[in-house]
């Protein structure tokens, strides 16, 4: 972890509660370890992915306990269900702080001329269009709360 993103994640003083942590693609692999640090580090944790037992076996492994995790199964894909995401979360927890941009399509393992155009669509469905809609949510949530403590959220007059 670069020495900025493991200022931002470290320090738990006693049971405080550092902020609120939106991970997506939360179920396993990389987001997996990423919830699990984030609540081992002080946070309140946000999972989110697709598949709900996946995401109920992170949150089974919280070292935080149950109070500290919300499992929102959720198609990153969907804006309505991105919208509903952060909304359970703001509700739950009252803010976000951080939002781990996480969730994957896996690409067929088929030679590239062998790709068809809807394998194609899906993977940057997520990769790109559900990265940018948690990024546009994640941003819209943060300028309303008051303070902003994300370095990239500021109020400009228009």
């Amino acid at each position: 972890m670069s020495g900025a993103v493991s200022g931002a994640v470290s320090g738990a003083v006693s049971g405080a509660v550092i902020g609120t942590a939106v991970v997506t693609g939360a179920g396993s692999g990389l987001g997996r370890a990423a919830a699990l640090a984030l609540l081992g580090r002080g946070w309140n944790v946000v999972l989110a992915g697709r598949r709900p037992d996946a995401l109920n076996g992170t949150a089974a492994l919280s070292p935080a306990g149950a109070g500290h995790t919300l499992a929102v199964p959720t198609d990153i894909t969907r804006p309505d269900e991105v919208a509903a995401l952060f909304r359970a979360a703001r509700d739950r927890y009252g803010r976000v702080d951080l939002l781990f941009n996480n969730a994957g399509a896996p690409a067929p393992r088929v030679p590239v001329a062998e790709v068809a155009l809807d394998d194609w669509n899906r993977v940057l469905g997520t990769i790109v269009t559900g990265t940018f809609l948690c990024s546009r949510e994640a941003f819209r949530v943060m300028c309303e709360q008051d303070p902003s403590h994300h370095p990239a959220v500021r109020r400009t007059p228009r």
